[in-house]
C-alpha cells in the first residue's frame, strides 16, 4: 500500500521503450476499470533446471520495478510470471539427477520463489507452470496445424512455418533474406543466426518423457508455452511483455508468430526488454567460475537487498558490470539509508512550512518524472539522497522515502535497527564450511560445536534451502 503523506501526489504519464518500435512510447493501457487504466503484464519467467544466476534475477527486478510503478500511478495490473517446468533442460536435469521431473522442477521452482522473496520481488498475481497447460497447448497447436501455418512430420513432431507469416521478424528485424523456410529447428533454444522453422510439439522416443497428442506421444516445445499461458490468463492481446534482451530472438519473435497467426490480432502492445548483466566484464560462466547466485551473495555476507540497490544503480537497458567491489558499495549505501531511516523514525514531528511544502512537491514531482521516464532508476536514487540531505522536516523525509519505496522496493518500512553488514571473514567461512560438511556427514553434535565456536565469534549461521546463511551478531 502506497504511504499517504500530508500531501498529494500528481501523477504524470508513463513512457516505456518498447522493442516493437525501437522508441520511447506513452504507455496507453488496453482497458479502464471504474476509470482506472488496467494493464496485463506477462514476464518470461524461470527454466528450473538449476539455480537462477544473478543476471535473472535483474530482469525479474526489472519487472518487479515496472509493475510497483504501475501501481504507484495508480493502475490496476494483473501481473503473470511462467514456470518453464517442460523443456530439454529439465528432462535432462532430472534424469541425470534419477528424479521425476516434477519432483526435480519442484525443487528449483521453491528455491526461485525463495530467492525472489530475498529480493523484496512482489509475488506474481498468476504463477503458471508449463506442465499444467498440456491440453490447451496441443489445441494451440491443432489450430495453427487448421489454419496452414504448421505442419507435421512423419516422426509426428509439428513445426510453425514461418514462410506463412508474414509479419515474421517485426520484432527483432530479422531480414527475409535471411529465413531458411523449410528447415527446422527441434532444440528448444538455438542461435539468431538459425532463422528456421521452430517444434511446436516435439516428438520423442518410447522411453523418454511425454504426452499422447494427435501426433503421437510427444511434449510442447519451448516458444508455445508462453503464447498460451499469457492470452489464457490476460485475453488475446495485453499490454506489456517483460524479458531479458537474450529472448527477444528466437523466443518472443516466435511467441509473436504463432500468437498473431492463430488469432489474427496484435499480441502484444509493449516489448520490455532488459540488457545483460556482466560479471568482471564477461558473460557468466561456470568455465569462468563467475556464475554466481543469490545464495552466493549471501554466503559472502551480503544482504540480497543489496543486490536490489545495485541493480538500481544500472538503468535497465543498459549493460550492467557486476564486480564484488560493486556490490559492497551499494551494500554500504543501504547501511547508510536504513540509517538514515531509523534516525529519521524516532526524530520529534515538526510544522511543515509553506516553503518547506513546495520542496516536498518539487521532490515528488523530481522522483515521480524519473520513474516514469522508463524507469530511470538511477535518477531516482538521486532524487532520494537529495530528500535525505535537504532540509524538510524529519517526518516528511521519512514519510518521502517510505513512498519513494513504493517503487524501489529496499523493503525501509521495515527497518528497526541497523547493524553492520560486511563480508564474512574467510576463517569464518571456513567454519561454515566446515560445519556444513559435519551435518551433510551426519555428525551433528559436531557440528553444533562448531556452531556455538561461530557465535562465541559474533556469528549466527541459519540453514536455508540455499545452504548456510552467515549473520553478524
Amino acid at each position: 500500500m502506497i504511504v499517504q503523506l500530508r500531501y498529494n501526489w500528481a501523477v504524470s504519464d508513463i513512457y516505456l521503450y518498447n522493442s516493437l518500435t525501437r522508441k520511447k512510447e506513452k504507455l496507453e493501457a488496453l482497458r479502464q476499470t471504474q476509470g482506472k487504466p488496467e494493464v496485463g503484464m506477462y514476464t518470461c519467467g524461470p527454466t528450473v533446471y538449476n539455480y537462477q544466476h544473478i543476471g535473472n534475477f535483474r530482469t525479474m527486478t526489472l519487472s518487479d520495478i515496472l509493475r510497483r510503478t504501475l501501481i504507484f500511478n495508480s493502475y490496476k495490473v494483473k501481473f503473470v510470471r511462467n514456470i518453464t517446468d517442460i523443456d530439454d533442460k529439465t528432462i535432462k536435469g532430472a534424469a541425470d539427477a534419477k528424479m521425476e521431473l516434477a519432483e526435480f522442477t519442484k525443487k528449483y521452482t521453491q528455491i526461485f520463489f525463495e530467492d525472489l522473496k530475498e529480493l523484496n520481488i512482489l509475488p506474481a498475481d498468476v504463477d503458471t507452470k508449463a506442465t499444467d497447460y498440456i491440453e490447451e497447448m496441443i489445441d494451440y497447436n491443432k489450430a495453427l496445424v487448421e489454419k496452414g501455418l504448421a505442419y507435421v512430420e512423419n516422426d509426428g513432431s509439428v513445426y510453425f512455418d514461418i514462410s506463412k507469416f508474414t509479419n515474421y521478424g517485426k520484432l527483432s528485424r530479422i531480414k527475409k533474406r535471411q529465413l531458411q523456410t523449410g528447415t527446422r529447428i527441434l532444440s528448444d533454444e538455438y542461435a539468431k543466426e538459425d532463422v528456421q522453422d521452430f517444434a511446436l510439439w516435439k516428438s520423442v522416443k518410447p522411453d523418454e518423457f511425454g504426452y499422447e497428442s494427435p501426433w503421437g506421444r510427444g511434449r510442447p516445445g519451448w516458444h508455445i508455452e508462453c503464447s498460451v499461458m499469457s492470452q489464457k490468463n490476460l485475453g488475446d492481446t495485453f499490454d506489456i511483455h517483460v524479458g531479458g534482451i537474450d529472448l527477444l530472438f528466437p523466443h518472443h519473435e516466435n511467441e509473436i508468430a504463432q500468437s498473431e497467426g492463430k488469432t489474427g490480432k496484435e499480441f502484444v502492445n509493449y516489448f520490455v526488454h532488459g540488457e545483460f548483466l556482466l560479471v568482471d566484464g564477461a558473460k557468466m560462466s561456470k568455465s569462468l567460475k563467475n556464475f554466481y547466485t543469490v545464495s552466493d551473495i549471501e554466503k559472502q555476507g551480503f544482504d540480497p537487498l543489496a543486490l536490489r540497490y545495485f541493480y538500481l544503480t544500472g538503468h535497465y537497458r543498459n549493460i550492467l558490470n557486476f564486480t564484488w567491489e560493486s556490490l559492497e558499495s551499494a551494500q554500504n549505501a543501504l547501511t547508510r539509508l536504513k540509517a538514515q531511516m531509523v534516525e529519521l523514525k524516532n526524530a520529534t514531528r515538526s510544522q511543515l512550512s509553506k516553503e518547506k511544502l513546495e520542496k516536498v512537491k518539487k521532490y515528488q514531482n523530481e522522483f515521480l518524472v524519473a520513474v516514469n521516464d522508463d524507469l530511470n532508476t538511477p535518477q531516482a536514487l538521486a532524487v532520494l539522497w537529495e530528500v535525505l540531505k535537504s532540509n524538510i522536516p524529519s517526518e516528511d523525509k521519512y514519510d518521502l522515502v517510505l513512498s519513494f519505496d513504493e517503487v524501489l522496493g529496499l523493503n525501509l518500512a521495515k527497518v528497526s535497527q541497523v547493524s553492520q553488514v560486511m563480508q564474512v571473514p574467510q576463517e569464518v567461512q571456513k567454519l561454515v564450511d566446515e560445519r556444513e560438511k559435519l551435518r551433510k556427514a551426519g555428525k551433528f553434535e559436531e557440528s553444533d560445536l562448531v556452531r556455538e565456536h561461530l557465535e562465541e565469534m559474533g556469528y549466527a549461521v541459519e540453514d536455508t534451502v540455499h545452504g548456510p546463511k552467515v549473520k553478524k551478531l
